[in-house]
């Protein structure tokens, strides 16, 4: 019994040992915050380029909150179904241990990950996973109140208070739920304000709920998507849509933005080529946010 454990022991040490130098093949050694990035001024440059920032398909970046994990997707050319024709990113996801970024998971998306604000959910679309100890529990289901086959979604942002705020691409509208009295209400449409153009999705609502960030293709807006954002207002209602501009929005598309958990940086995705073949992770400073603000 005692040989066979060793035996097991070397084996996994030797797997770990084979993956972390793979890892490092792939994406180099990484130190410092912020995956080893230095922050972005007020106009939006690529994230990580040469790691999380490549010629191909690289998008969907979050940290978790703590700042010392990151994730994000990529293009593992993965494809299932009986005809090998279904489609599935993969995501990787980095943990700073000792001021050095590791890769210390890869696993097929099953849903867009964003974080609850007290980082101990992982959700992605209509099913989540809890943290367990250094890692994270088998995917679960948030229920039929959600999982729905009329309904496709692809991201869920949630709130500090558990509102959750999704997209619907079967339906090309933006759903949220709120929680009243400790019981979660069903899902609503949210208003024109959110609800107005073509492609409307991927939101983002604030941990305090002070304000919402979505894409949407409109006549105001750059090129392709642009993205968006709704303050809410002192009558609980929201704002109207405010495009976040030339320093975050292009002639192509800008999509899936993300507020860092420490509220600094906004993430966000953009198509590099025209066709969205080259995709890449931007990031600009998050005081932008305020700017905006003080503009409605």
């Amino acid at each position: 019994m005692k040989k066979s454990l060793v035996l097991t022991t070397i084996a996994l040490s030797t797997l770990l040992s084979g993956t972390l130098a793979q890892a490092k093949e792939e994406f180099g050694t990484i130190t410092g915050p912020l995956m080893g990035q230095k922050p972005p001024g007020m106009t939006a440059e690529p994230f990580a380029p040469g790691i999380a920032s490549k010629a191909g398909w690289e998008l969907e970046g979050v940290f978790a909150p703590g700042m010392q994990e990151f994730y994000f997707t990529l293009d593992r050319g993965v494809y299932e179904g009986p005809n090998k024709t279904g489609f599935r990113p993969t995501v990787i996801g980095f943990r700073q241990q000792n001021n050095t970024w590791v890769k210390f998971t890869e696993f097929l998306r099953i849903g867009e990950v964003s974080f609850s604000p007290d980082g101990q959910r992982m959700h992605m679309a209509e099913g989540y996973r809890d943290r367990l100890g250094d890692d994270w529990t088998e995917h679960q289901s948030l229920g039929p109140m959600f999982d729905r086959e009329d309904w496709g979604i692809m991201r869920l942002s949630a709130s500090s208070k558990g509102t959750y705020v999704f997209d619907d691409y079967k339906n090309e509208v933006v759903r949220i739920s709120e929680v009243k009295n400790g019981q979660r209400q069903a899902p609503k449409v949210m208003s024109k304000v959110v609800n107005s153009g073509a492609m409307t999705a991927h939101p983002f609502i604030a941990p305090d709920e002070s304000y919402l960030i979505w894409d949407s293709e409109r006549e105001d807006g750059f090129g392709g998507s642009d993205l968006y954002i709704s303050f809410k207002q002192q009558d609980g209602s929201w704002g109207k849509a405010i495009n976040m501009g030339a320093a975050v929005n292009s002639d192509k598309w800008d999509a899936y933005a993300t507020v860092t958990p420490d509220g600094k940086y906004l993430l966000f995705n953009r198509g590099v080529s025209d066709d969205n073949k080259n995709v890449d992770i931007y990031w600009v400073d998050a005081s932008i946010i305020d700017t905006l603000k003080a503009r409605q």
